[in-house]
């Protein structure tokens, strides 16, 4: 007896092929969409601590990118991938650690100076400056005011308990932590900007190709030339920076202001800001002229203002525009508009986005 099923009628069969109609693979394409951007965002999720690290040294190496692409073409490092990423990676961190460092050295120096003249101010209180009644205006009021709560012993006043306080120690806790996380944050960014430097030219290439297969010429070219926006924002705020702190810090030589390289390397990190050097040359300026010196205060202020209107309103958007092809307005709402949105990396990410912008409206009108 024959115990096996029978056999399926042909017209049962269909091939698998013939299962796939064009309203499922519509279905399919959707689903894998979604999937691949679900995935995408989990990813970014995942890594959203170190989004900034990786911003930083897209900043750093889109930036330096020209003096990379010189050095390989050299004929004595051609093939060196590794030393010169090893070199430029190294020369960054100098350039950040040393300054740190000097101007760390430099305030444990002064630490028993701001000691001794502490404990002074809670014996004796502080003694007024001579400044205060040769001013023009308000002399009398103001001079009441700090007899009244600053010529006095500090030892018993509330400013004196508040320092004191468990407020001061959670200050002190977390200016900490925000040191450790910044260590950190830039521990992270220089090993990220060493992998792209290894990477090199290929990594530029894969770059380009991938935005061509994916958003044609006209995106690759739009990235490009937002990279050239960064480039330009980074001479222009560092450039233009260091310039104006080497030109001021000559005047606080002549003017004979004490610890001159330290006020000038933070005179040219404020420049690096918009509108931010007047207030480091403005306080010198106060405190020569506290010292009774009002022609040095007249003349730093005087000279500070020229360097800071010629920096600000000619060479820096200059720099920037050339390289962007944007005109001075929209480099100034891209600078400030980026710092308030995204803090100190706005900077460089507002005038990529006006470039967008820029183009996206030259399209329009042509």
């Amino acid at each position: 007896m024959n115990s096996r099923p029978p056999a399926a009628h042909p017209e049962t069969k269909r091939p698998t092929h013939s299962l796939l109609t064009p309203e499922r693979v519509k279905k399919q394409k959707a689903a894998s969409l979604v999937l691949y951007i679900g995935l995408v965002l989990l990813a970014l999720w995942v890594v959203r601590d170190f989004i900034p690290v990786v911003a930083w040294a897209g900043v750093l190496a889109i930036a330096l990118w020209p003096l990379l692409r010189k050095v390989e073409d050299n004929r004595w490092l051609t093939g060196r991938t590794t030393l010169i990423a090893v070199v430029l990676t190294l020369a960054i961190a100098l350039l950040v650690v040393l300054p740190v460092g000097l101007g760390i050295a430099q305030a444990l120096r002064e630490a028993r100076d701001l000691t001794d003249w502490f404990k002074t101010a809670q014996e004796n209180g502080i003694a007024m400056p001579d400044f205060i009644h040769r001013l023009p205006v308000g002399s009398q009021q103001l001079a009441a005011w700090w007899q009244a709560y600053l010529a006095q012993p500090l030892r018993d006043s509330a400013a004196m308990k508040g320092l004191h306080s468990t407020t001061v120690v959670t200050l002190g806790r977390h200016f900490g932590a925000r040191a450790v996380h910044a260590v950190t944050v830039f521990a992270f960014m220089l090993v990220t900007l060493f992998v792209i430097f290894q990477a090199g030219p290929r990594l530029s290439g894969a770059l380009v190709k991938g935005l061509r297969r994916g958003v044609g010429d006209d995106g690759a070219e739009l990235v490009q030339r937002m990279a050239a926006a960064v480039r330009g924002t980074v001479s222009g705020l560092v450039v233009v920076g260091l310039g104006e702190g080497a030109l001021l810090g000559v005047a606080y030589f002549v003017t004979g202001l004490p610890h001159v390289a330290l006020l000038a390397l933070i005179t040219a990190i404020a420049a690096m800001l918009p509108f931010c050097a007047p207030v480091t040359f403005g306080l010198a300026a106060l405190w020569l002229f506290s010292q009774g010196s009002v022609a040095g205060a007249v003349g730093l202020a005087v000279f500070g203002s020229i360097v800071v209107f010629a920096a600000e309103h000619f060479v820096r958007p200059v720099l920037i525009g050339n390289s962007t092809r944007l005109p001075f307005l929209l480099v100034l709402f891209g600078i400030l508009g980026g710092a308030e949105t995204f803090g100190l990396l706005g900077l460089f990410i507002g005038p990529a986005l006006m470039t967008v912008l820029m183009v996206l409206w030259t399209d329009l009108v042509e």
